[in-house]
C-alpha cells in the first residue's frame, strides 16, 4: 500500500470527509459538504486546500518541512508523502484545513483557481538533496 493510499484510508474514517473525483480532473479528492480539501494525484503527491489565512499563519512551519511545497498566491499546499511521518503530517494538516474552512468568514473569497497539480514539481528528497 502506498503512502497516499494509507493516508486516504485513514482519512475516509473521518466523519466530515467523503471521496469524490478531484475537481482538477486528476486523481481522487476528499471533500466536506462545501469544499474539496485533499487531492490525491499520485502514490506520493497530495494537494491540500488550506486557506490563505492558514497558510499565512503557518508559513514558517510549512516552509521548514522538506515534505511541503507552498506556491505563492495559492490556497493549496503540496505534500510529498515519503514515509509514515509524512502521512501523519498530512493528517495533522487536514485537521488544520477543516478548522480553517469552518472558521472562514462568509465574506472570504473561495479559491481563485484549482489545486497545485502541474504547478509544482516534487522531487524525491534524495534527489533534491543531490544524493
Amino acid at each position: 500500500m502506498t503512502p497516499a493510499q494509507r493516508a486516504m484510508e485513514r482519512l475516509l474514517t473521518w466523519p466530515d470527509l467523503s471521496a469524490a473525483p478531484a475537481g482538477c480532473g486528476t486523481g481522487q479528492a476528499l471533500r466536506t459538504a462545501g469544499e474539496e480539501i485533499v487531492h490525491f494525484h499520485s502514490p506520493r503527491s497530495v494537494d491540500l486546500h488550506l486557506t490563505h489565512r492558514a497558510i499565512q499563519r503557518f508559513h514558517h512551519d510549512l516552509g521548514g518541512s522538506s515534505a511541503i511545497r507552498v506556491v505563492p498566491g495559492s490556497c493549496w499546499v503540496t505534500v510529498h508523502l515519503d514515509c509514515a511521518t509524512d502521512v501523519d503530517l498530512l493528517l495533522s494538516l487536514v485537521s488544520v484545513a477543516l478548522k480553517a474552512h469552518q472558521n472562514r468568514p462568509p465574506s472570504a473569497p473561495r479559491a481563485e483557481y484549482g489545486c497545485n497539480f502541474r504547478r509544482v514539481t516534487v522531487l524525491p528528497r534524495d534527489a533534491a538533496a543531490g544524493r
